[in-house]
């Protein structure tokens, strides 16, 4: 299997780590990663103004590369998945957005939201098989209490995303049983962690990440994982934080036996 990738901004400096391990973890798993060329910033965050389209350009000129190549595009960053998924159903159901920007780019075809476009997890999910990559696992992470952090730009809006349900996701439980850990549900791991505020508002947001960790550690969570650079980046900067949290690509590598690997 081949898939058309999407990298994003922050995999190419700060979240190295979160692209590294998952490509090594993908050619173990038997799909690869073709990433598009001359790919641009999604913007981070989904333009809500209808009335402008150049803040959407780069998200469509990633689909309709992909969509020329035949492939399904794939993402890893929580932001950038948002971002390309919300702007593919605004092509293929917004008629003005949809006419001004191929106006625009005056592409040979009309791009009209023809590619599918998936989380690195639903791969492992609905491509792979959470059984499957079970198998695969060299060094299960037995004994090892995670908790998932999911923060919100995967799950909402929920109709949209179609990413799991936004109340009581299982795809990261499931991926941590898959290798060999324990899951540790709690409360708030499909809350905001203040990301886009935490500039601005860092007393909200700090507290924001206090009640998730808080509440992860409550319930027997000794670290957490999550899909998201800035979710990470929030919640290890947050001073109540006793818990290591890491990319769930990292423990992916880790229990298929290629993490020394990437390391080097």
């Amino acid at each position: 299997m081949k898939y058309s990738y999407y990298p994003g901004c922050t995999l190419r400096n700060k979240a190295k780590d979160l692209d590294a391990y998952a490509r090594a973890s993908a050619a173990v798993l038997g799909f690869e990663l073709e990433e598009i060329e001359d790919w641009q910033c999604c913007g981070g965050v989904y333009p809500l103004g209808s009335d402008e389209i150049a803040t959407k350009l780069s998200s469509v000129r990633a689909l309709n590369e992909a969509k020329m190549k035949g492939q399904a595009l794939v993402t890893l960053c929580s932001a950038c998945h948002h971002v390309i998924k919300r702007v593919n159903d605004d092509m293929k159901n917004v008629e003005d957005i949809r006419t001004r920007a191929n106006n625009y780019m005056a592409l040979e075809e009309p791009y009209a939201g023809e590619t599918d476009v998936y989380h690195f997890l639903e791969v492992l999910r609905d491509q792979i098989g959470f059984d499957k990559l079970k198998e695969m696992v060299k060094n299960p992470l037995t004994g090892r209490k995670i908790g998932a952090y999911y923060g919100c730009l995967l799950l909402r809006p929920s109709k949209l995303m179609a990413f799991d349900d936004p109340e009581n996701p299982t795809i990261l439980e499931d991926f941590i049983r898959a290798i060999g850990a324990e899951p540790v549900v709690y409360p708030y791991r499909n809350e905001c962690c203040g990301g886009y505020i935490s500039l601005k508002e860092k007393e909200m947001s700090s507290k924001m990440c206090d009640t998730i960790t808080e509440s992860a550690a409550s319930m027997g969570a000794e670290m957490l994982i999550t899909a998201c650079p800035l979710c990470l980046y929030n919640i290890n900067k947050s001073s109540a934080n006793d818990l290591p949290v890491y990319y769930f690509t990292e423990l992916l590598a880790e229990a298929l036996g290629v993490k020394e690997e990437v390391a080097k």
